[in-house]
């Protein structure tokens, strides 16, 4: 793929592009520009921007390196592309998350707590007489700085009598220790307890403190003879049996197990909270010891990003500083901290933990750490930077983007804001639809070119009608959900209230105590009061335990309240076994086609056969999941399709049992679109199809892969799945950015759908940046003014157009554009 013409042919040219949907594309994009790729989600822009030109950069780049890696990066596969010429070394900052854990934060993304350890361990005001410490002594991720209590976590694991024994009104026998396991494991524990002289019939309140204090934390593990009552059916022969604690068996189990379902189970009896050795700072007292600015390190990691530069920005100015040491370190750090406070992310510690942050508040952080690597000539694909930004922050982030441009780079942006749309200096619009309707380049060219696309579905977005219709009148609410004296996180003592059976929206800019406010305390308040389960945490990784008390002081008005449905953007599942159909329960439906036909009837094949987590019916290369994982010496693993099945999924067999002509196989490759129309005659399929086709995801195919969704086709997917059951009663559905990742096109569909669920009697909370979303809205709740220490507040309520015109909201002045009909 040598460049015919040369090493200053201004543009990227794409030939022959077929990966996913895109159909042979062909498009010339320019370099040293701000390129802006549009298109309903699922048109292609993303196969077009990251699985086309990103894919083949980083596919030469590998090329470059030794034999080995280049033998495994082709084992993955190369983009499907005739040629690209004129392409550059690229970046890619996607909104996909590695898999951070808690000593992962905000410092360690940015490299800013690099420079901070330097000046501690350079600069830093030493006790008389303690010994200069290297800059690693005051990392706690490392064993010179990790507090040895805690291992540089900065928290404690415990358990407590009241989180081992729930109900103190039991028995040992009728199970007051509730943290023991259940089956034979409890009973031996009970029936050691009994042959140790204890009284396992006597109410748990009722044993001496010394009795219940040894039982449930001894660390000692006597070996007596276990009588076992006998059954009437058997023999039990009398055995030796081993004594474990309450304690021991829960750290055992939550440390060691094997089996998340008992780690999930053990964690429920532990209680956090802050290491008694190190206060919660996770590091060793020597380091603690030293200070700069009169503060320890930790101290002044648990600052907001602004308020630290501030601390810093008078050792950065220093004439007097003597080797210049602290001044050059000091200027860095504020230096480096304006560009983060510049894209709104000035209420941040560098404490905070990455597993906290949003996928756009951690593609913004390295965005901020890119700008100050000094690269050129470089292309930076970027996926959807606006994500989770206020509009009041938009500006600041062009102007991040224009200063990477005018460092000699070149920025590709998948993007649905329509602000940042407007400002490219070239548009590639992809489209017209989704899926197999998609996948073509409608306009590449200047921004102006679109408004002459009639295909485009951006192209009244970009340009709106001013003659737009006026917002319907807010519904009338039934009645309210009253929260009084909320504390948490940077909200303090706050009063919320709720309007029942109709829309409302949670705003204000990032930090402000949206998320905290609706995903967190207004969650559990509801969720206490109708018995959900309450989710948090990554998905598919164990909670951590619960520190905090009360959500809220008091509330009023959840007697109404029937149900709690949360419906968040996390992924459905992490390998490719999880998928559309299995998620949604339409497999089940899909299953019981194939074992009806005569050919499976006649085989003696029933709906189990059919699943690809079954043996009988599965290939078992692959094991059912039609992709094999690939691991990468020194690169993130990966998967690729299996061998034997094809990513078929199946064995040979299974696969010969056909419904009108297509295999099981044949139609978890279909899209919704096609399933729909084959399964017409299904009731109990078409039902899920047809809702999913509302909420725009017609294009998905009924087998894919959940490693291949955004966290905004899981979001809907999840809203789907919920919309295709019939509840009765009122249901409370709340949301967190559900237009994230989504065209405005999309966002109208998923609006129709919440709005329809409002019209139903239910009530609807969504966390929203989207001005359009919040005009649309019976209600307004506007948090801020600002982020971190200067949010968490009720700026304004009420209306849109009575939080419009509210004095002091930074919301106000765009959802008042918003209403006028701007962009």
């Amino acid at each position: 793929m040598n460049d015919p013409r040369g090493a200053h042919d201004p543009y990227v040219r794409v030939r022959g592009a077929r990966v996913h949907n895109l159909r042979g594309v062909d498009v010339d994009i320019p370099r040293d520009a701000l390129v802006v790729f549009t298109g309903v989600s699922g048109s292609g822009k993303s196969s077009l921007a990251f699985g086309t030109v990103y894919a083949e950069a980083q596919r030469r780049y590998f090329e470059s390196v030794a034999p080995y890696a280049r033998r495994l990066i082709h084992q993955v596969g190369a983009p499907k592309v005739e040629e690209i010429t004129g392409l550059p070394p690229a970046v890619a900052l996607e909104q996909r998350r590695s898999a951070p854990t808690s000593r992962s934060s905000v410092g360690t993304v940015t490299t800013l707590s690099n420079s901070l350890r330097m000046l501690f361990s350079r600069a830093g005001t030493y006790p008389e007489g303690a010994a200069r410490l290297d800059s690693d002594a005051f990392s706690p991720n490392t064993a010179a700085g990790a507090c040895p209590e805690c291992h540089g976590l900065g928290r404690v694991h415990r358990v407590t009598e009241e989180s081992l024994v729930p109900d103190p009104s039991l028995s040992i026998r009728d199970g007051a220790i509730a943290a023991w396991p259940g089956a034979w494991q409890g009973k031996n524990l009970r029936d050691i307890l009994a042959a140790l002289g204890h009284d396992v019939d006597r109410p748990w309140r009722e044993l001496p403190r010394a009795d219940r204090d040894w039982i449930l934390f001894t660390d000692e593990q006597p070996v007596v003879t276990v009588h076992p009552v006998r059954d009437a059916e058997r023999i039990q022969r009398p055995y030796q049996g081993t004594y474990m604690s309450a304690k021991r068996y829960v750290l055992h189990t939550f440390a060691d197990s094997k089996s998340a379902a008992l780690r999930a189970r053990a964690e429920r009896h532990l209680v956090s909270g802050p290491c008694p050795a190190c206060g919660g700072r996770r590091l060793r007292p020597e380091a603690l010891a030293v200070t700069f600015a009169g503060r320890d390190i930790a101290a002044l990691a648990a600052l907001p990003l602004s308020g630290l530069a501030e601390v810093l920005r008078p050792a950065a100015t220093d004439d007097g500083d003597r080797d210049g040491v602290a001044a050059t370190l000091a200027k860095d750090l504020v230096a480096r901290i304006e560009v983060l406070t510049e894209l709104g992310l000035g209420y941040l510690g560098m404490d905070r933990p990455t597993p906290t942050l949003s996928a756009g508040e951690l593609q913004r952080l390295r965005l901020a750490t890119q700008l100050r690597s000094g690269l050129f000539g470089v292309v930076y694909v970027l996926d959807e930077p606006s994500a989770g930004l206020h509009p009041a922050d938009s500006a600041a982030l062009l102007t991040v983007l224009d200063r990477l441009k005018a460092a000699g780079n070149s920025l590709f942006v998948v993007e649905h804001h329509m602000d940042v749309v407007r400002r490219a200096d070239w548009i590639v619009d992809v489209g017209p639809h989704a899926g197999e309707h998609g996948g073509r380049v409608l306009h590449s060219g200047p921004v102006e070119g679109l408004a002459e696309v009639a295909e485009s579905a951006t192209r009244r977005f970009v340009f709106p009608d001013a003659a737009a219709p006026a917002p319907r009148a807010p519904r009338t609410p039934s009645g309210s959900l009253r929260l009084r004296g909320v504390t948490r996180h940077n909200l303090r003592d706050l009063d919320a209230e709720f309007p029942l059976g109709v829309f409302t929206a949670v705003t204000g800019v990032s930090g402000s105590g949206k998320s905290t406010l609706v995903s967190q305390v207004l969650a559990e308040v509801v969720g206490a009061h109708t018995g959900a389960e309450e989710k948090d945490g990554e998905p598919g990784e164990p909670a951590a335990p619960r520190e905090h008390g009360p959500a809220a002081a008091a509330a009023e008005g959840l007697a109404v309240i029937d149900r709690l449905v949360r419906v968040d953007q996390r992924p459905i599942g992490r390998t490719p076994r999880s998928n559309l159909a299995t998620y949604t329960g339409l497999f089940d439906a899909v299953r019981k086609v194939f074992a009806a036909t005569d050919e499976a009837r006649a085989r003696g094949y029933t709906v189990g056969r059919f699943s690809f987590n079954v043996v009988a019916g599965r290939c078992e290369l692959c094991q059912g999941e039609g992709f094999v994982a690939v691991e990468l010496l020194f690169l993130p693993g990966t998967y690729a399709p299996c061998t034997a099945c094809r990513g078929a999924r199946y064995n040979p067999e299974t696969l010969e049992i056909t419904y009108r002509g297509a295999t099981i196989a044949d139609v978890l490759d279909m899209t919704v679109d096609a399933a729909a129309g084959f399964l017409a005659d299904v009731p109990a399929a078409l039902r899920g199809l047809r809702t999913l086709q509302d909420v725009g995801l017609g294009y998905l195919r009924l087998g894919q892969p959940a490693t291949e969704l955004s966290g905004g086709e899981a979001q809907r997917i999840k809203l789907a799945t919920e919309l295709q059951r019939t509840h009765r009663g009122h249901t409370l559905y709340l949301l967190d950015e559900p237009t994230t990742g989504l065209h405005p096109a999309d966002t109208e569909l998923l609006l129709r759908q919440l709005h329809g669920l409002v019209d139903a009697g239910n009530t609807v909370v969504v966390v929203e940046h989207d001005m359009a979303v919040a005009a649309g809205a019976d209600h307004v709740i506007d948090l801020g003014p600002g982020g971190g220490a200067e949010g968490g507040r009720i700026v304004a309520a009420g209306t849109p157009r009575d939080v419009a015109g509210a004095a002091g909201s930074v919301t106000a002045p765009y959802l008042a554009e918003a209403l006028r009909g701007g962009g």
